[in-house]
């Protein structure tokens, strides 16, 4: 049975960063798995049951795997940052040195990361810094290498840099999820309670993030990396060539898993498929496990 969601909290360069933690009642010796949010949600984004199996943190917990979901900087009970120094720089600083701190407090020998849309960006910078903490692998959702010229992402960043802004619940439908068959109207009223107000300079810089940090960011990973993008999603370019373009920038990465989340919008997590998502993604950290433990095929 998966324990009762707690709350931790760790203290980084006199920054406090939240997060909530899920997991079996005893230790299974799995990974620990470290989840970041995208923009206008905190780390409850991984507590929405898009399926009728539950959320991710649910799924995760009940195959053994402790999870803490960090509230991103500004976010939930993280400490904002100064908006001239609210960059995905300072984030995956701040974020990494706190899933450090978690995976020593959980003893956790191996950490896999799961981000999804500007949590993804935010997880790969990690990954390619080379963090302290054990790092297996990678899973990034809801963000790739195209995102469509005058579209939805380009419109949100146009907004006045130095505001937060707290965008209507219509709105953000509208982009998070996909036609109305792909979503069940419980996972979208759990949704609401995630979304928070968000940094207009976070959404200024994910639409420059593929172009300016990508191609430089993507060769320097060198774990395991998964990528999945929404048939429906409406910020980015989930087409098998740009899917494929994706994958092929990780020239480090050991082995590299991009496709499709079939009937799915932005936020894939939230739909009726979601557990489709997790199932891969669960599948994928063993593999990652295996990977890291096989000391000779990558020493």
């Amino acid at each position: 049975m998966a324990q009762q969601r707690e709350t931790l909290t760790f203290e980084v360069d006199g920054h406090t960063i939240a997060g909530i933690t899920a997991g079996p009642a005893a230790a299974t010796g799995r990974p620990l798995i470290a989840a970041l949010h995208g923009g206008t949600y905190t780390a409850r984004y991984f507590d929405v049951a898009g399926s009728p199996q539950g959320s991710f943190l649910d799924v995760a917990a009940a195959h053994g795997y402790p999870v803490v979901a960090l509230d991103r900087p500004g976010y939930g009970g993280s400490t904002p940052l100064e908006p001239a120094g609210n960059t995905f720089e300072r984030h995956a600083d701040l974020l990494s040195r706190a899933v450090g701190q978690a995976a020593e407090r959980l003893a956790a020998e191996q950490v896999f990361l799961v981000g999804h849309s500007i949590g993804g960006m935010i997880a790969l910078m990690i990954a390619a810094d080379g963090p302290a903490f054990p790092l297996i692998g990678v899973s990034a959702t809801g963000m790739g290498a195209v995102i469509p010229p005058g579209g939805a992402a380009e419109a949100l960043g146009s907004l006045p840099l130095d505001a937060t802004v707290d965008l209507p619940y219509d709105q953000r439908d509208q982009v998070m999820f996909g036609p109305a068959s792909t979503y069940r109207p419980e996972a979208l009223h759990q949704a609401h309670a995630s979304y928070a107000p968000v940094p207009v300079r976070e959404l200024a810089q994910a639409p420059l993030w593929p172009k300016e940090h990508l191609p430089t960011v993507a060769p320097r990973v060198r774990v395991p990396v998964h990528n999945a993008l929404a048939e429906f999603d409406a910020l980015w370019d989930s087409s098998p060539h740009n899917v494929a373009l994706f994958a092929g920038m990780f020239t480090a990465a050991p082995f590299v898993e991009a496709g499709v989340a079939r009937a799915t919008g932005h936020c894939i997590d939230h739909h009726r498929l979601a557990h489709a998502l997790h199932l891969r993604q669960l599948a994928f950290a063993e593999e990652c496990a295996a990977w890291a433990s096989d000391g000779d095929r990558h020493a």
